[in-house]
């Protein structure tokens, strides 16, 4: 039996941590927090310029975002391409859009995902530039919309 696919992007809650896998060499893997579902078939994340998920995504736009978060689990097989770099709302960070190829769908009915990972910014200005970043990643998904 193949995976499932699904047709959209589910939705998820602000915050949610993602997992963003990069192909350009052994595979890499890191939490992302900024993840904006940006229509159907189209995320927005940010990404600091020294990232090396970042470099990877521009030698080799193959990519994958995992969502774990309440009633949804899913993995969106993507091409990245960076769209704002650096962002206006966020100095040494680079917006980049994830155009969805395929989305597998890992929900059954056998279980239920009642949360995603739980975690909070420690610091204040932390916090407040994450909120300014996905609040700009979402007027990016408006206007290109």
């Amino acid at each position: 039996m193949g995976a499932r696919t699904l047709d959209v992007l589910p939705a998820w809650e602000d915050g949610t941590v993602a997992i963003l896998s990069t192909a350009a060499g052994a595979p890499h893997a890191i939490p992302v927090s900024t993840t904006v579902r940006a229509g159907d078939r189209r995320l927005l994340l940010a990404l600091a310029l020294g990232r090396e998920s970042l470099a990877r995504l521009r030698e080799d736009p193959r990519c994958a975002l995992t969502i774990v978060a309440a009633d949804v689990a899913c993995t969106a097989q993507a091409r990245a391409s960076v769209v704002q770099d650096p962002m206006a709302v966020a100095a040494g960070v680079a917006a980049v859009a994830l155009d969805v190829e395929e989305i597998q769908d890992h929900d059954q009915p056998r279980f239920a995902i009642e949360a995603g990972v739980r975690w909070h910014w420690t610091d204040a200005q932390a916090a407040e530039r994450d909120a300014a970043i996905r609040t700009a990643l979402r007027e990016l998904a408006r206007v290109a919309g």
